[in-house]
């Protein structure tokens, strides 16, 4: 209900109540508002599959009949219809064909939905302080305009406020698009309405209670209260203890449901006097003939639509629903606002119970439109059966949909999941629910065959494709899954996930070159992508092209120093990479770097206790140390790793080591003895290890020093140790 407008000074005081004191104070003023928020807040988590079932077999009875009371308001009778043509037609068709045009556009669903989610809780403030307003000239009250603006003032800021909470930061949903302002700023600015609101609520209650008294004003406190717990306290404990507001709150479940329970309320005593005024029959109005209007016509807003249009256009039935929903909304908020006015004098006169005459004046719509909207209104026989034929088959539409929600639902039931996509098999959130289900009983054909059916109703939903996805992998149909991502790239061709998987699967198929371009493309789009750097390097490192795939190395290690240590690998999976990153360098002739990046694993090895990685650390770099001269160097590196080796027990690393030490000291000029006794070591080592022969290269090379050392080689060969130990020892 639109915002209340002043009306003229000579009306009299009317009755401050509606109906009576308790219906009105509980749902009209929304005194139910505490006891319904807590029950949302503490037990709606603990059984959500429950109430979420219950919320849509209530929407039947509040939400959707509310929607359609406004229609009914509209379109009924023709005076209003022509008085609101620019919303009753032009607004009208502007929705159908943005609703049409949705369909085929995926990428307006987000945009409309977050206009409604932003819109609904500035709809719910409008229609608070409307019967605010209405309350408060009910019991005698007049306020001037400052009063006015005051009060208005106040329920403004309260949805100011709220709109901050939803706008802070960035989205954690898909559908909805966040501002994204930032929280210090966000903060302060709520800081600032809070106190206002607290300014202009004292100065207009106060001012206001002067002509009245402050009893007089208790349906109008209760409303005033009703929007303070329905927006600013949520968000006042968000703002305090840091929690987020999630914005679909504020348009389903317990909220919408007061809302739409107090519409409904004022609409049916509206529509009462609305039918006395004019002399038909309002004495014998009927309360549950005009309801079963608004169910019946709710279900007709609401159900027949996402069921024809998901078939129609073979579209995703959840995608549909939300798309209706959104827009229904939209056009009921637009029209709602346009209707609901208390400065038009006849709904002045109806709600304010003052002596202002009632028009009775009407025009007659013409057109064909017009012409069989009366005759569908008319009691002809044909007109009757047309009538109840509708009903009935809403009726029963609106129950299968019921019937399917719940079923849909049930998830721990395969049975109940089978029957819902019966029903409607093109609803992608459902079929996914079934495919996981059919997995967890065994059964990868009908999941293989769900999965399918939601990539078919929804080819953008990214949880679709990748269950798909997955499963294709798993049973290594490595070019099926390619495949799913080409296609499916032509519905988001800047889905970096999806860019890195077909990367993957590239490489699989053995074709790197796509593998990089497909991760070039995905780092492209998002270069917070850190792992993918990784994978560029890896596959550019298997192909030799070392100094590319360095550049890809540093880059992956420069963003896990700016990472907070829990989101980085393991250590020994990053001292891994350095040493990969060191090798490419080696080989790419970059020799100080390659230097850097040992000592850098070997810092690393050393801070997370890990020796093996330390000790083959010290081995690369003393390699590269004997390649460029600096042999004194190599020799302390190559020592220290077999002392490592040694206290770690590590006898596999061990006799690599004594090998390449044992060629180290040969190809240096060291005694022969030296190197002799350690080939002999690295081979016995060998020889000790499960599962292991000695290598041939190393046989070769301790064979031709025994050539050379002579009888010398049988005294080493019986007693190593002292040659062992002066190599350890050795000084140049």
């Amino acid at each position: 209900m639109g915002r209340a407008n002043h009306t003229s000074k000579d009306q009299a005081p009317a009755a401050p109540w509606i109906y009576g004191p308790w219906l009105d104070l509980i749902v009209g003023c929304g005194a139910w508002s505490a006891p319904l928020l807590l029950l949302s807040y503490f037990a709606l988590p603990s059984s959500a599959q429950t109430w979420a079932v219950a919320f849509y077999a209530l929407a039947l009875f509040f939400n959707y009949p509310h929607y359609m009371a406004t229609i009914y308001r509209a379109y009924h009778r023709a005076e209003d219809f022509q008085k609101y043509r620019i919303f009753t037609v032009h607004i009208t068709a502007l929705m159908l064909a943005t609703l049409f045009l949705s369909h085929f556009w995926l990428r307006l669903l987000p945009w409309i939905f977050t206009i409604y989610l932003t819109w609904s809780p500035w709809h719910y403030s409008g229609q608070n302080y409307g019967l605010f307003m209405m309350f408060a000239r009910r019991a005698g009250a007049d306020p001037d305009k400052s009063t006015r603006r005051a009060l208005y003032g106040a329920f403004i800021t309260s949805y100011l406020i709220l709109f901050l909470g939803f706008h802070t930061g960035p989205s954690t949903d898909s559908l909805f698009i966040s501002l994204g302002i930032p929280a210090a700023v966000s903060r302060w600015e709520q800081v600032v309405l809070g106190a206002a609101f607290v300014i202009l609520s004292v100065y207009g209650l106060s001012r206001l209670s002067r002509s009245t008294g402050w009893r007089k004003l208790i349906p109008s406190l209760t409303l005033f209260s009703s929007q303070f717990l329905w927006f600013l306290l949520p968000a006042a404990i968000s703002l305090i203890k840091g929690l987020s507001i999630p914005q679909n709150r504020y348009s389903s479940g317990v909220l919408a449901i007061m809302h739409s329970a107090q519409y409904l309320w004022i609409t049916s005593y509206y529509a009462r006097r609305e039918a006395a005024g004019e002399g038909k029959a309002g004495r014998n109005w009927r309360p549950l003939a005009y309801f079963g209007v608004l169910v019946t016509g709710g279900i007709a807003l609401f159900v027949p639509g996402p069921w024809l249009a998901s078939n129609a256009f073979h579209h995703d039935f959840a995608s549909s629903f939300l798309i209706f929903t959104a827009l229904v909304n939209i056009h009921h908020f637009i029209l709602d606002g346009a209707i609901w006015k208390l400065r038009d004098g006849r709904i002045a006169s109806l709600l304010l119970n003052s002596r202002d005459k009632i028009s009775d004046a009407a025009t007659e719509a013409g057109g064909s439109i017009a012409a069989a909207a009366r005759w569908l209104a008319g009691s002809t026989a044909g007109a009757r059966w047309v009538k109840v034929g509708a009903v009935l088959l809403l009726l029963v539409w609106g129950t299968v949909d019921q019937a399917r929600y719940y079923l849909a639902l049930n998830t721990d039931d395969l049975q109940d999941l089978q029957r819902a996509a019966k029903l409607n098999g093109l609803d992608s959130s459902l079929q996914m629910r079934l495919a996981r289900k059919e997995m967890e009983d065994g059964e990868p054909q009908q999941a293989e065959a769900a999965w399918k059916q939601a990539v078919q109703a929804n080819p953008s939903d990214p949880a679709a494709r990748q269950g798909l996805l997955r499963l294709l992998i798993d049973q290594n149909r490595v070019d099926e899954a390619y495949s799913l991502t080409e296609s499916s790239l032509k519905y988001a061709p800047k889905d970096a996930n999806l860019l890195v998987d077909r990367g993957f699967l590239a490489v699989q198929r053995g074709h790197g070159d796509q593998a990089l371009a497909s991760w070039n493309e995905a780092l492209a789009v998002d270069p917070h992508q850190s792992l993918v750097h990784l994978y560029l390097a890896d596959e550019l490192d298997r192909e030799g092209k070392a100094q590319d795939a360095a550049s890809h190395y540093t880059s992956f290690l420069g963003t896990l120093a700016r990472q907070p240590a829990k989101d980085r690998p393991t250590p020994d999976r990053v001292i891994a990479i350095v040493l990969r990153l060191a090798d490419c360098q080696v080989r790419s002739s970059q020799p100080g770097l390659a230097v850097q990046s040992y000592r850098l694993s070997e810092k690393l090895a050393v801070q997370t206790n890990q020796p093996k990685l330390e000790s083959l650390a010290d081995v690369n770099e003393a390699e590269l140390q004997a390649k460029t001269g600096k042999v004194d160097d190599a020799l302390r590196l190559y020592q220290r790793a077999l002392q490592l080796d040694q206290s770690n027990g590590d006898n596999s690393a061990s006799a690599q080591d004594w090998s390449v030490y044992g060629r180290f000291l040969g190809d240096t000029g060291f005694p022969a003895r030296l190197a002799y006794a350690s080939l002999l070591k690295s081979e016995n080592l060998t020889k000790s290890l499960p599962n292991s022969s000695v290598p041939e290269p190393l046989v070769a090379a301790r064979k031709q020093l025994e050539k050379k050392l002579g009888p010398e080689a049988a005294l080493i060969r019986r007693d190593p140790e002292p040659a062992l130990r002066e190599a350890l020892a050795l000084r140049r």
